[in-house]
Parts: C-alpha cells; sequence; structure tokens
C-alpha cells in the first residue's frame, strides 16, 4: 500500500476503567472542561435570592412609570374599570363586543401584553360606609333608606368582600430608555382611546407607583414613594426619574 495514500486509522476512545470494571468511553480533557463550564452556568443560573430585593423582576423602574424588566424589555401598566355588558341592550352588546375584538387586535407581535385580574379581600364595612347615604332635613329619607338598604344588600350578594382590579400591563423592545419611551407613549393614547370607545374608565394613577405595587393600594401598610426610596437607598434596585 503507497504511504502517501494510505489513511491513519482512527484512534480506538479510551475506556473509563475503575476497580477493573469498563464503564464506557473516557472523556477527553476538552470535553471534561465543557463539561464543568456548562455545570458551572448552570448552578450560577439556578442561583437562589438572598434577599427581597433580589427577588424583584425588574432592573429598573421610572417614575413615569415605565419598568426595564430586563436588558430590552420595557412595560408600563394601566388599571381599568368593567364594562357594564350584562345590563346592556343587545345592540350595545354587539357594539361592545365588536369594539373588544378591535382593541384585542391592536396588539401585534411586536407588543407584549398582559391582564391582571386581582381579588383582594377587604372589609364589608368599608363598602357599606362608601355607599351609604345619609339623611337630610327634608321628606325624603325613607326613600334614601330604602334605597341604601338595597344597595347593601346587593354588595353582600356580589362581591363577597372582595375588591376586584384590573389591569393591563403593554410592553416592546427597544434599545434604549429614551427610545422605548415615545414608543410606549403612543401605545398608551391608543389603549386609552380604545378604552375610551368602550366606555371603560381608566385609572392611571398606576404609574405613580409602578408595575410592582399591583397587589397592594398606596395604603399606610404599602406607602412607595420613590423620592423617598432615591433618598433612603433601601433598595438596590435602581430607579430613574425619565
Amino acid at each position: 500500500m503507497n504511504s502517501k495514500t494510505a489513511k491513519a486509522n482512527p484512534k480506538p476512545q479510551q475506556k473509563s476503567v475503575k476497580n477493573g470494571k469498563v464503564y464506557g468511553d473516557a472523556l477527553s480533557a476538552q470535553e471534561k472542561k465543557k463539561i464543568v463550564m456548562q455545570k458551572k452556568k448552570d448552578k450560577k443560573a439556578k442561583k437562589i435570592a438572598k434577599s427581597a430585593q433580589q427577588t424583584i423582576p425588574y432592573i429598573e423602574m421610572c417614575r413615569d412609570g415605565i419598568c426595564k424588566v430586563n436588558s430590552r424589555l420595557y412595560t408600563k401598566t394601566i388599571r381599568f374599570n368593567d364594562i357594564n355588558y350584562q345590563l346592556a341592550q343587545n345592540e350595545d352588546k354587539t357594539a361592545i363586543f365588536e369594539n373588544w375584538c378591535d382593541f384585542l387586535n391592536y396588539f401585534d407581535s411586536s407588543i407584549f401584553v398582559q391582564f391582571s385580574f386581582i381579588n383582594q379581600k377587604t372589609s364589608i364595612s368599608e363598602f357599606k360606609k362608601a355607599i351609604h347615604i345619609p339623611e337630610q332635613d327634608d321628606e325624603f329619607n325613607d326613600i334614601r333608606k330604602e334605597y341604601s338598604d338595597m344597595l347593601q344588600n346587593q354588595l353582600t350578594k356580589g362581591n363577597n368582600g372582595l375588591l376586584k382590579r384590573k389591569y393591563i400591563t403593554f410592553g416592546i423592545e427597544a434599545d434604549s430608555l429614551r427610545t422605548a419611551q415615545s414608543k410606549l407613549g403612543r401605545i398608551e393614547a391608543d389603549i386609552l382611546n380604545n378604552f375610551k370607545t368602550l366606555g371603560v374608565r381608566t385609572e392611571r394613577q398606576i404609574a405613580s407607583f409602578g408595575a410592582w405595587a399591583i397587589g397592594h393600594e398606596p395604603t399606610p401598610s404599602f406607602a412607595y414613594s420613590p423620592q423617598e426610596v432615591i433618598r433612603s437607598g433601601k433598595t438596590p434596585v435602581s430607579i430613574r426619574s425619565s
């Protein structure tokens, strides 16, 4: 056989031997290094948070309500109220349904969108105070009492002491906060116009304390202030004025 054209036979892979038993093919130094690096990478990815701040799933919270979730994703959240669908006339129901479909179709593949529906247990007595109609110095107190009693009965039957709140969170990918601000501003305006068409009242005060306040109300037990956080340095999560 011509030595120039002959091909060298591949070197058989070594077997891993322990206590006289063959366990399989032995790994090369490069393969072992690759496995060690992958284990380190997996261990880093599964790092357990050691503080409450480390469990907060975003990078930055701006004062205008924009949340930087990761290096490219920016989101914003709006609170909205219910649509009075069941009490509407049939022709109104059709219009509401069509407008709702148009609203959902507005969000293309470039826009992240998530609806959050949160029920919180609350005090029935607080609701009763809110709907109580005080008596006045005239002849209509009987009507006021009857109407107030009816509202309280409906309250007891209806929500079982639950405060129901609804939010929409929308977001886009952008290279910078400045780019995200302009895009999210346009999307927010479109969303508010769509809600207005549906006859839905929106509450934009969510921007004053950001998406991390979902699940809480701005009460003394959850008093969030960007100025206070910046002044005290209580959290490592950065907050920007934008």
